[in-house]
């Protein structure tokens, strides 16, 4: 399996500067599975750092996400816990004293370079096509007042890193053996404002945290030998780090809320997917063709978790795969929960009007449950169970053939003498139209339809009549015959 320490701490910390990516269920997911297995606990932080790019109401739309699927954690910053606070904007007189000693021990030094002078020297590096680019350590070994006397100079110095020639660039990776990382840069741990960067305040918060399994994209590979030097510098011991694979679109890019609404975690909620399928669909991404059985619950998923599954090769989303699940969990609800899984989502979407009955649906939900695929469907497939009458469109009206008068006459009468049920309706239909008419089933019933639904294609027939009942089926089969 792996020698990742036992029990496990792990945490996602997403940044709350929009909408919550799926990348952060996607590490979430990974997170708590590993920490109950492990008997551990799974952490949410709020990196805050940013303040420039911060979303109001997105802290929210995160914890709401975790919560609806099923991801909750155990400590954060709106359940609490013993290592808070959780928000990194709440901890920034945390990591002052470790970069004061990071420069005392010669491992960082203050930069007074203005953004002006750096973006020359880049320019430079650029237009000479030199390896070897990054911070040129102008700044490095001078006071303030030295390098003051030198252009590009600001009042409001940043803290780099001081990245030794012999940075070891090999680390050992839980999903991906030993991984070998480009040479860092002197990066900027502490910005003009006070704020740390991501790369101090992460290996700061997750030692301070007890993190101790770092579950993360593998876009932060990169950054690892960074972070690896922190630990040691700061007489720290690493955590176990687990690079996930990227989630990419159909063309193989990497997802993103720019390119893809899928990358939105809202995104599934609003479109009616349940959490469960959404849950079961990334638990498949993460395994990317490493497991025969597809359908898995969340406890089957922790009881079964093995690093060695996680395929390297990045996913492609594929929605069609996410559609099916949504159908088969769809299935298998009772028809009290999918009714009333039905109406939250319609009443949170703004699809329930406040004539509707929720028995209606609740009788309805039978005649579409074995064909729907999206919650969002649902309403829109029933809307003609719920009206006083109905509007027929033109393409319906437009497809009656010649006899739909004889036929509507035919079924209203059948309608005002057979017990109104499904069966009883059907098989008077059939023997008054079809056996006594000579009309084929697949024409037969098309005017009853237009009639009750009000347009050509529509759930199940009989079942509707017998849901509308005698007396409003008779009228609207009465107010089609009228208008023709």
């Amino acid at each position: 399996m792996t020698d990742a320490p036992m029990p496990a701490r792990t945490r996602v910390a997403p940044s709350p500067t929009g909408d919550p990516h799926v990348g952060t269920a996607f590490m979430a997911l990974f997170d708590k599975a590993w920490a109950e297995k492990t008997g551990g606990a799974f952490v949410l932080r709020i990196e805050d750092t940013d303040q420039a790019r911060l979303v109001a109401g997105s802290e929210q739309q995160i914890y709401d996400s975790l919560e609806w699927l099923g991801l909750q954690p155990d400590e954060g910053p709106h359940v609490g816990g013993d290592h808070g606070p959780y928000r990194q904007s709440e901890r920034l007189d945390t990591y002052r004293p470790y970069v004061e000693q990071l420069i005392a021990d010669g491992h960082a030094y203050y930069c007074w370079c203005t953004a002006e002078r750096l973006k020359e020297m880049r320019d430079a590096q650029a237009a000479s096509k030199q390896a070897d680019t990054g911070y040129d350590r102008l700044c490095l070994g001078k006071t303030r007042e030295e390098r003051a006397q030198l252009p590009g100079f600001s009042d409001a110095p940043v803290v780099r890193m001081l990245i030794p020639d012999d940075v070891p660039l090999t680390f050992n990776d839980i999903i991906r053996g030993e991984v070998k990382a480009p040479r860092p840069d002197d990066q900027v741990i502490l910005k003009t404002d006070g704020f740390p960067t991501y790369h101090l305040a992460v290996v700061v918060d997750d030692h301070l945290m007890g993190i101790n399994t770092v579950v993360r994209g593998e876009e932060w590979i990169s950054s690892t030998p960074k972070h690896v030097l922190l630990y040691q510098w700061l007489g720290w011991e690493p955590p176990a780090f687990a690079h996930m694979p990227l989630l990419r679109n159909t063309d193989k890019s990497k997802i993103s809320k720019r390119k893809n609404p899928a990358a939105r975690l809202l995104w599934f909620r609003e479109q009616g997917y349940l959490p469960e399928a959404v849950r079961n669909f990334l638990q498949l991404l993460g395994y990317a063709g490493d497991d025969e059985q597809e359908v898995k619950s969340f406890e089957q998923f922790v009881a079964e978790f093995d690093w060695a599954k996680v395929n390297t090769v990045g996913p492609i989303f594929d929605l069609k795969k996410l559609d099916w699940l949504n159908g088969h969990y769809i299935r298998t609800l009772s028809v009290d929960e999918l009714t009333d899984r039905i109406a939250r989502y319609a009443r949170e979407s703004g699809q329930w009007e406040p004539t509707m009955d929720v028995e209606i649906l609740r009788k309805a939900v039978p005649i579409i449950q074995e064909r729907l695929v999206l919650l969002k469907d649902a309403l829109p497939q029933l809307d003609y169970l719920f009206a006083e009458r109905v509007e027929v469109a033109d393409d319906a009206r437009a497809s009656l053939a010649d006899n739909a008068a004889e036929v509507l006459d035919a079924a209203i009468e059948v309608a005002q003498e057979v017990p109104f049920e499904a069966d009883a309706i059907q098989a008077g239909l059939r023997e008054r139209i079809v056996d006594a008419m000579g009309i084929k089933p697949k024409f037969a019933f098309a005017p009853v339809r237009v009639a009750l639904s009000g347009r050509k294609v529509s759930p199940p027939l009989f079942e509707s009549m017998e849901i509308l009942g005698r007396e409003a089926s008779v009228a609207r089969l009465r107010a089609l015959r009228d208008s023709l």
